[in-house]
């Protein structure tokens, strides 16, 4: 199976593109979801101005530490508003361990505040943060096709693993726990299943 990829695509009308910070922000139709790279440490404050209120980092715990980035994304919008994913990036399965909590986090917010904005980031916006969108959309009940669509034409360079699909649907058919407080903290709860989800609209988020 070949990596999918997405591919340029025009876009669309009041969709966010590259501010002052000089970062550019993917967001996925009406999703409130958004994909990038790895906002430089000084431009973390300015995420807001682009409709960020929660983000989650996946990059792994060596990155952060060196550069700074997750405690300075902690700094700016408090550690309850910012989720982290150590994933490395080496193209094989990745263990629920390091993503599955930040997946419901993401997927908790949303549902909860009408008006959050969440930013998921590894540090090219390519293949951990596509996958941990993939994650949300899958529990936030679109189907294994939607989602991967809607991730490939949002976001143009994103690369959606194989392995690291597998990972998800995987998780998906297998875990115990529901997207709720329970699940993130390790508590037994009932088997997870994405959600029912019909009559998407793909406007892009203003």
């Amino acid at each position: 199976m070949e990596v999918l990829r997405g591919v340029p695509w025009p876009r669309p009308r009041g969709a966010p593109g590259p501010d002052a910070a000089g970062l550019s922000l993917s967001w996925i139709g009406d999703e409130r979801i958004a994909i990038s790279g790895v906002p430089p440490a000084w431009a973390v404050a300015r995420l807001a101005e682009q409709g960020v209120t929660h983000v989650v980092n996946c990059r792994p715990r060596a990155q952060v530490r060196r550069y700074g980035d997750l405690a300075a994304e902690q700094a700016a919008f408090g550690p309850g508003q910012v989720a982290h994913a150590p994933m490395q990036d080496h193209g094989r399965r990745q263990r629920p361990a390091v993503w599955a909590a930040a997946a419901c986090f993401a997927v908790r917010v949303l549902e909860d505040q009408p008006q959050a904005g969440v930013l998921i980031h590894c540090s090219a916006g390519r293949r951990r943060s596509a996958m941990l969108a993939y994650a949300v959309l899958r529990l936030r009940g679109h189907d294994r096709a939607r989602a991967a669509a809607l991730v490939l034409r949002y976001r143009a360079e994103a690369q959606l693993v194989p392995a690291y699909v597998r990972s998800v649907e995987r998780w998906l058919a297998t875990a115990p726990g529901d997207v709720s407080d329970r699940h993130v903290q390790g508590q037994p709860a009932g088997p997870i299943r994405p959600a029912t989800r019909t009559g998407v609209a793909d406007n892009p988020r203003a």
